[in-house]
């Protein structure tokens, strides 16, 4: 069996009650994970979800997969059914409320999990004709869309990393749907990211379904650095924290629930593992981004563990040459998704420019996911600048 990803003991501010019950449970999740026996289950077709919140270094562990020549990669399709509903008339969004939405986004998982791209044509806008489309998210964040035989163009320049979200849409032209769901038929496995859903009991159903064999590896990061990450790529919708941060004044306007909610949806999701139910042994696994950052190459041997399934290496070599930083960003959509980065500095970066009042607040906001997570508390402006002192609780 397969060593735990995300082990850890917790230590004060959390009194001492708290401490002990949740390092016994985490030490009870990890030892009963019960991870299918990998030689029986390598030749199965696995149906891997990324399961994280925006900004939480999802794109960067998305290409975990997205390099594996065996695994259909596809990036954030629930965009499409968020946006349909967004765009519907007044009269149907008043009808339609949060758990029509969900069993869309279910709806839309499963059948993409099976390899059938006719259900999301419903839902692209400007709907695809003879189901070709021009307008696909993020196409380009999936190698398997953006090369042979969806797109003859593709090949070389994807396999060397030399994309960039204008190359595959000018080169391969409109995307054909049903070569899309030839080339998923064709793969061993089809993974998919979204950060769309908000809890993981969202996906009972998916997990429960015999058509399935759904595994769900759970991204999560520092409430701290989402917010960071958020202000610098949302900046209009986030700014009065960046107000707030430049000026260390708090407007009066500013929408505390950009955060809380978050930290709310994992606590609840986190809380529903650690009851270990049924429907999630063996298909769930906690990964913290930033153990990830640290050690990219050791987390994603344990990911692949998890899954069943052997790291090919070209994930391996993709690792080697993204998480250095050596290759500049070159534009601004660069700067806020690429997943070329100095892994181990990124995940530290926030410290040096969240303002330290509202570190606070977070804090304050958070402290029980912060502490679920394993992330320390931080006292003064000293201690949150001094990034050579960790503040993540070291595994056991």
């Amino acid at each position: 069996m397969p060593e735990c990803i995300f082990r850890h003991s917790l230590s004060p501010p959390l009194n001492y009650s708290l401490h002990r019950d949740l390092n016994s449970r985490w030490k009870s999740l990890c030892d009963d994970s019960q991870v299918p026996d990998e030689t029986s289950a390598a030749a199965a077709r696995k149906h891997i979800l990324l399961f994280a919140q925006t900004r939480s270094g999802s794109s960067f562990t998305g290409q975990l997969f997205n390099q594996h020549p065996g695994i259909f990669y596809v990036f954030e399709p629930l965009f499409h059914v968020q946006q349909a509903f967004t765009n519907s008339s007044s009269r149907l969004q008043r009808a339609l409320d949060g758990r029509a939405l969900l069993g869309a986004y279910r709806d839309l998982l499963l059948n993409l999990y099976n390899c059938d791209f006719s259900f999301l044509e419903s839902y692209i806008r400007p709907e695809p004709q003879d189901h070709m489309t021009g307008a696909f998210f993020r196409r380009s964040s999936s190698h398997a869309l953006c090369t042979p035989p969806v797109c003859q163009e593709g090949g070389e320049e994807i396999l060397a990393g030399q994309l960039d979200e204008v190359w595959c849409p000018k080169k391969c032209q409109a995307l054909n749907l049903t070569l899309a769901s030839q080339a998923c038929q064709a793969r061993s496995h089809v993974a998919i990211k979204t950060v769309r859903i908000p809890e993981i009991g969202d996906l009972r159903t998916l997990s429960e379904d015999p058509r399935l064999d759904l595994r769900i590896v759970h991204l999560v990061r520092d409430p701290r650095a989402i917010l960071t990450s958020r202000m610098t790529a949302f900046a209009g919708k986030f700014r009065a924290w960046k107000i707030w941060n430049a000026t260390g004044r708090q407007p009066r306007y500013v929408d505390l629930t950009q955060i809380t909610r978050t930290c709310r949806d994992i606590e609840y999701s986190v809380e529903t593992s650690l009851q270990k139910p049924s429907w999630l042994r063996g298909r769930y696994l906690l990964v913290r981004y930033e153990d990830l950052a640290l050690n990219p190459e050791e987390k994603s041997k344990e990911i692949y563990r998890f899954l069943g399934l052997d790291l090919h290496q070209r994930v391996l070599t993709w690792i080697a040459h993204n998480t250095n930083g050596t290759v500049p960003s070159s534009s601004e959509w660069n700067y806020k998704y690429s997943t070329t980065r100095d892994s181990k500095a990124t995940a530290q970066s926030w410290r040096v420019h969240l303002n330290f009042d509202i570190v606070k607040t977070v804090q304050s906001l958070c402290n029980r996911t912060l502490a679920l997570l394993g992330y320390k508390l931080v006292q003064s402006v000293d201690e949150l600048r001094n990034i050579t002192k960790s503040l993540m609780e070291p595994r056991t």
